[in-house]
């Protein structure tokens, strides 16, 4: 009777310690994805684009929805993340030279990009939207926008938002084209352009941090699906979207969905 109580006893201590011991130390948490063993993945990054990828205002420090979530598909594949700033006009066709391993910041899956890069799956679908000023009265949505010939629409080179629009307004003397979405966002401001396109998230960004001066108007003018780029034929495409499934899958993108589109307020990053 004694053996058995000491037995017992003993198998209680054993479960008691495992449930203590690290993940790590126990073997990986995900066993069934490919294991990277550490590879360290280097990353092209803007820093430019919330809640994707940005600076804190008030500390420097860079974060955001892309950020946490190739922290967590690292964790997962066993890699290591490794980011290096590079301005968005030239972000594309440096990962396609292969200067980075992977490049991230909200980029759009279109088929002229498939032609250089490698998409992985993606990872969020948001839909476009016209950003005005406040006080815009002369038009309620993009059908009128584009009827109108003396209406100005801005937008930044490369993206999705500059290709969508094209069926709208295709003539090049009512486009104004930036490389910065920063200065795209500033010439609607002080009224350079009467118009600008912008995913869902980031309309509600510059809303909340330009303190109301802008206003989305009308329906979306297009779905916009997302995903990481590769230079073609890399070997990280794969493993990558076997991490990405599971985090749909178990709910994590749902979770950084939350957090950085509902949740994050972007007036009051660093307070």
């Amino acid at each position: 009777m004694r053996k058995t109580k000491r037995f017992v006893s003993l198998v209680v201590f054993v479960l008691l310690i495992l449930s203590l011991w690290p993940a790590s130390a126990a073997g990986p948490v995900y066993p069934n994805l490919p294991d990277l063993d550490g590879r360290e993945i280097v990353i092209a990054v803007e820093n430019l684009y919330t809640p994707f990828q940005f600076e804190n205002p008030s500390t420097g420090e860079v974060m955001g929805f892309e950020y946490d979530m190739v922290e967590e598909m690292c964790a997962r594949i066993n890699c290591t993340p490794v980011y290096q700033y590079i301005s968005w006009d030239a972000m594309i066709s440096a990962v396609s030279e292969g200067q980075f391993d992977m490049g991230m910041t909200g980029i759009s899956i279109i088929d002229e990009r498939k032609e250089v890069v490698d998409f992985s799956d993606p990872y969020i679908n948001l839909q476009q939207f016209l950003l005005v000023r406040a006080d815009e009265d002369r038009f309620e949505n993009m059908e009128e926008f584009a009827a109108d010939d003396s209406l100005l629409l801005g937008v930044q080179q490369g993206t999705s938002g500059f290709w969508v629009t094209m069926d709208y307004v295709p003539d090049e003397n009512r486009r104004k084209v930036y490389n910065e979405f920063g200065a795209l966002v500033q010439a609607l401001i002080v009224g350079d352009v009467d118009a600008i396109p912008v995913d869902a998230a980031s309309a509600r960004g510059f809303i909340t941090t330009t303190e109301g001066a802008v206003k989305i108007v009308g329906d979306a003018i297009s779905d916009d699906e997302m995903g990481f780029i590769f230079p073609k034929g890399s070997d990280l495409v794969d493993p990558v979207n076997q991490a990405l499934a599971t985090m749909k899958q178990d709910g994590f993108l749902d979770y950084l969905m939350t957090k950085w589109f509902f949740d994050y307020q972007p007036a009051q990053t660093g307070e």
